[in-house]
């Protein structure tokens, strides 16, 4: 009897190696939230980064990227420290929709070399560079809506760092680093390259004039360089006079003005009449609604569609001389305004064109201390820590069993900072408002300033309910 064993393919085999290869874990963060991989990623054309490798983050189960900075000189490194520390820390406060998102850091410091490790998030899709190219080779045209929407992002991204106290300039806004994912929301990159540039004399101007290069390389997809490394001004100029809407060429050419001081603001950019549009309804309110949702049950817009008459008129428009004009509850598809309500959030419609921003403060020193951070898992506060942010508002839903034996509560809080906490749990009758306040007082869930107000504010809604019914709820804003 004859056995035939089938032939193995080397192929297949090699690439599942390489994978299981680069999944690899080579190092954990100290406080074992990240695994660093084998796998290296390109971070596009940032001074100072030596390598980029993908990471995972064990808490979120996300993949993001650990990037290293290498210091063999402690002399230099020492001279840097300070600006390192204070850098980093200010970075983990910046928090926009169009910003890649910079996690944590920490310094691995050891006698022959020194290290900064980051965590940043990781953008799968890669940079606006790459599809730009793609683009091309299809022989494809750049969509003007695409284009507008892509703009306006970049400039909601730049308006809110130059608008910080005091502002922040990115400084190497490229097409490279610059990036898009498969939905259409685009982030640009953090500003930790900084640390690595001579940037004194830098202003918002450079990030303006970096930001009219990259809107013309989006709007012709390639600007030419005949083989150079660094685009000529002819060659801007030749892309520029390819251009065929006028007032898309008179936008980019104003950021590109030779002389800084010229050149409007990202703010200002941002009501150039070729991105300004009056913003609907629909948009308003879903910002509306997005903007205050920690005060809204979970699944709210998903329940209350179920319960609407396909049939029935949702508005109309009444006219003098013609017929009115309905819009029934059947026109608008749940799935679509999921979807659309899922893109504002994301930040793929920023709503900014409104009054002038006010400055955003940078709070600084708010990490854990690197001590602190070895013995640290999770960021879930412990007994022993203290919340020291303020409550600005509260809102609270009750709603007791069928028995009347016990309440749930649902507690929603506003934080200074604009951060929401929502917190559940179920009340029976022998449980105080005070009691609970001082549990969360106790578990570092709000400050200890806030305990006697939130006890008021819950006896205040716990004796309302009782007299009210089965559901209630309240809302106390903070002063």
């Amino acid at each position: 009897m004859t056995m035939s064993v089938p032939e193995r393919n080397s192929a297949s085999e090699g690439k599942e190696e390489e994978s299981e290869d680069e999944s690899e874990i080579l190092e954990e963060s100290p406080c074992g939230r990240w695994q660093k991989r084998k796998e290296q990623v390109n971070q596009g054309n940032v001074p100072g980064i030596e390598s980029a490798f993908l990471a995972m983050d064990t808490e979120e189960g996300v993949e993001v990227v650990w990037i290293e900075v290498q210091f063999s000189d402690k002399k230099v490194f020492k001279a840097h420290e300070d600006k390192i520390k204070e850098m980093f820390e200010n970075l983990m406060q910046v928090e926009h929709p169009n910003i890649v998102k910079f996690h944590k850091y920490w310094l691995d410091v050891r006698d022959t070399k020194t290290r900064v490790i980051f965590i940043t998030e990781y953008m799968s899709s890669g940079s606006l560079k790459q599809f730009l190219k793609k683009t091309k080779k299809n022989h494809k045209t750049m969509n003007e809506k695409a284009w507008k929407r892509w703009c306006t992002q970049i400039l909601s991204a730049l308006s809110y760092l130059h608008s910080c106290d005091p502002p922040i300039i990115h400084g190497n806004l490229t097409c490279d680093t610059i990036f898009i994912q498969h939905n259409g929301l685009i982030k640009i990159s953090s500003v930790w390259h900084r640390l690595f540039i001579n940037a004194a004399e830098d202003n918002t101007a450079i990030d303006i004039f970096s930001f009219g290069i990259c809107a013309l390389e989006m709007a012709v997809l390639e600007i030419q360089a005949n083989g150079d490394t660094m685009v000529s001004t002819e060659a801007i100029t030749r892309a520029g006079q390819s251009l065929e809407d006028p007032i898309m060429r008179e936008f980019i050419q104003c950021c590109l003005h030779y002389d800084p001081r010229k050149r409007p603001t990202a703010h200002d950019l941002l009501f150039h009449r070729v991105l300004f549009e009056v913003h609907s309804l629909k948009l308003l309110a879903a910002h509306c609604l997005i903007n205050n949702q920690y005060l809204l049950p979970e699944n709210c817009v998903e329940e209350k569609t179920k319960t609407f008459d396909a049939n029935a008129v949702m508005a109309e428009i009444r006219h003098k001389n013609r017929p009115a004009v309905q819009f029934m509850y059947s026109n608008v598809s749940p799935l679509e305004l999921d979807k659309f309500l899922e893109d504002v959030k994301n930040g793929i419609y920023p709503l900014m064109n409104f009054a002038s921003p006010r400055p955003h403060p940078i709070p600084r020193a708010l990490s854990l201390s690197q001590e602190h951070m070895e013995t640290v898992k999770t960021p879930t506060p412990e007994p022993q820590e203290m919340e020291t942010r303020k409550v600005v508002q509260m809102h609270c839903n009750l709603e007791s069993n069928e028995e009347g034996t016990k309440m749930h509560l649902t507690l929603f809080l506003k934080m200074e900072d604009k951060l929401h906490r929502q917190l559940s749990c179920d009340i029976f009758p022998a449980d105080s408002s005070k009691d609970l306040a001082n549990e969360l007082v106790h578990y570092a869930f709000i400050s200890e300033d806030d305990c006697d107000k939130l006890a008021c504010f819950l006896e205040d809604a716990f004796n309302k309910h009782r007299a009210s019914g089965s559901l209630s709820s309240g809302v106390m804003m903070m002063h």
